[in-house]
């Protein structure tokens, strides 16, 4: 009997597609859903729904194999011709803006079948061990279906969790073999990159025998085998590199067909690249005023201690919330502070910091904004959305304009309600990071146009991030340019939902005051997150009623 799948895994609604279409009813309909279909035969019920998610498998894990991926274009196709004949035009708009996210779902599977193809093109698909939690609503980038989720597990296990582990181990060997016929693609350096993810995996299942020293033989079999079948994939990926030549990134239009027609942002290639060139030079100009406004002022002075880490961290969270709910900026709820508590980490020495470890080492709160990913997690199992098309992590970083875009945005938002007031250099270090997120955005842009390899993508990330705090020996480097080559869009999307939450939050303050009322900017806040993880775009028509961007994107 195959291991069975862990439900929380993110990417596990990739072959659900067939059950959104399900004629069984959710919610009662409205008037004028009888006659082009019904609310019911969008959304279907979710235990069933579930229960088609799970991919077919062969010998023990998901199957993957060209005969596989061809039978589940030819349902595809059946169902988007269903999907369809659906006319949601009458639809309330929060129930229309679900048909969009179905549609965007089905599109993804659509363009992972015929362009993308991880299983064909990317050894990192075949990672199967994690072990950290996204601070997303799913992994980032293309991951399979039998994932080992290796944080959710205390050591020692349990024999429940001993035996629920070794079954979850036992899908490796069966997947990477599978892995050696699949990888049929061409793409250079995807194929070098994903070479150390799956060196990483065999390293960290290495590292696990210390772990599991005391658990039984049917573990450790599972185990090594699962080290030796890692370790045979790196071998053959090796072998098979040097007859991989071709480009890896998708192509201009592609990557604009991908960003409108899944991620649902109203944009081009050429748009994007344009948008993160303007938020680049204005970074960068930005951080030079404030540090001329800020010449007389002492430098900062990065935490040198874990004890003043630990005291400046925690004093620094509990100072956040009491700006936010002081100055009416967001709602607070209950799980806010233990939330972000929970991720503060800890003191890193000098030597050993990254990017994003070298900011919070001089100011935590600069990163605890950006820690939005983890109250959007918490208010997704403390809230969860009325919709169940919503209420679960959207398939292919769909998500990725709100998640990510709101993270970074709230950044510079809070910096101009006045969250640095009292400590001005701060500001330094929001446009420093915005300059970064734009300058490793516009490289990921031109690797997929083909205009740049990977190295000189980290090459301009690493010459326009400020002060040399982004360098050529950092890992957090390569693995982010690969992620963006590996996930169209997410690259960019830092940066481009920034600019779509702001000019979504211009133009709601434009209406309020056209209805004579105040604009209250936690009242925005709290609209904004009631509508979920979705794109932004949708989340827009949803606000305020303009959806013709959204329409046009699908063609109605």
């Amino acid at each position: 009997m195959p291991p069975r799948y862990r439900a929380a895994s993110p990417q596990i609604r990739i072959f659900a597609l067939g059950a959104v279409l399900l004629l069984a009813s959710a919610a009662p309909p409205t008037r004028g859903e009888e006659a082009a279909g019904s609310y019911g035969d969008l959304v279907g019920p979710s235990e069933a729904r579930r229960a088609v998610e799970r991919p077919e498998t062969l010998d023990g894990a998901p199957d993957y194999t060209a005969e596989a991926m061809a039978a589940k274009q030819r349902g595809l196709r059946e169902l988007q011709a269903r999907l369809a004949a659906i006319d949601p035009t009458d639809w309330p708009v929060e129930r229309q803006v679900d048909y969009q996210l179905v549609r965007a779902e089905m599109n993804g599977l659509d363009f992972n079948i015929r362009v993308l193809r991880p299983w064909a093109r990317d050894p990192a698909y075949y990672q199967s061990v994690w072990t950290y939690q996204s601070d997303t609503p799913a992994h980032e980038g293309p991951t399979h279906h039998a994932l080992v989720e290796l944080w959710t597990y205390v050591f020692p296990l349990s024999d429940e969790a001993e035996a629920e582990l070794a079954a979850e181990l036992a899908t490796i060997p069966p997947l990477l073999a599978q892995a050696r016929g699949n990888l049929v693609g061409e793409a250079r350096e995807l194929w070098i990159a994903g070479i150390d993810n799956i060196r990483e995996q065999a390293a960290v299942l290495e590292g696990l025998r210390d772990k599991t020293e005391d658990c039984g033989e049917a573990f450790a079999a599972a185990l090594e085998a699962a080290i030796e079948a890692s370790h045979g994939l790196v071998a053959w990926l090796e072998a098979e590199a040097e007859s991989k030549t071709a480009p890896s990134g998708i192509g201009k239009d592609n990557y604009t067909w991908y960003l409108q027609n899944v991620h649902l942002v109203p944009m081009t290639w050429e748009d994007e690249v344009r948008l993160l060139e303007r938020e680049l030079d204005r970074a960068h100009a930005s951080l030079r005023l404030e540090e001329h406004r800020n010449r007389n002022l002492p430098p900062l002075e990065a935490i040198s201690s874990p004890e003043e880490y630990d005291r400046r961290a925690n004093d620094s969270v509990t100072r956040y919330l009491e700006f936010l709910e002081r100055e009416d900026v967001l709602p607070i709820k209950d799980y806010m502070d233990p939330a972000l508590r929970a991720r503060i980490g800890s003191y890193t020495p000098p030597e050993e910091r990254n990017f994003f470890a070298t900011a919070i080492h001089y100011e935590p709160m600069t990163l605890w904004t950006h820690f939005y990913h983890w109250w959007d997690l918490a208010r997704m199992e403390a809230e969860p959305h009325p919709s169940p098309i919503r209420r679960g992590p959207l398939l292919y970083n769909i998500f990725d304009s709100r998640s990510e875009g709101m993270a970074t945005g709230v950044e510079e938002m809070m910096m101009h309600a006045g969250l640095y007031d009292d400590n001005p250099r701060v500001r330094e270090i929001v446009w420093i990071m915005l300059a970064q997120r734009a300058a490793r955005g516009l490289g990921s842009l031109y690797v997929h146009s083909n205009d740049f390899t990977m190295k000189e993508a980290r090459d301009f990330h690493v010459d326009w991030t400020p002060r040399g705090w982004m360098r050529e020996d950092l890992d957090l480097l390569g693995f982010e340019q690969q992620l963006y080559l590996r996930q169209p869009g997410y690259g960019t999307s830092y940066v481009t939902g920034k600019y779509l939450i702001e000019r979504l939050l211009a133009e709601l303050a434009e209406q309020t005051e056209e209805r004579g009322e105040p604009f209250s900017l936690s009242a925005f806040f709290a609209e904004l997150n009631a509508a979920g993880n979705i794109p932004l775009s949708l989340v827009r028509w949803q606000m305020t009623g303009r959806g013709e961007e959204v329409r046009e994107l699908a063609g109605r």
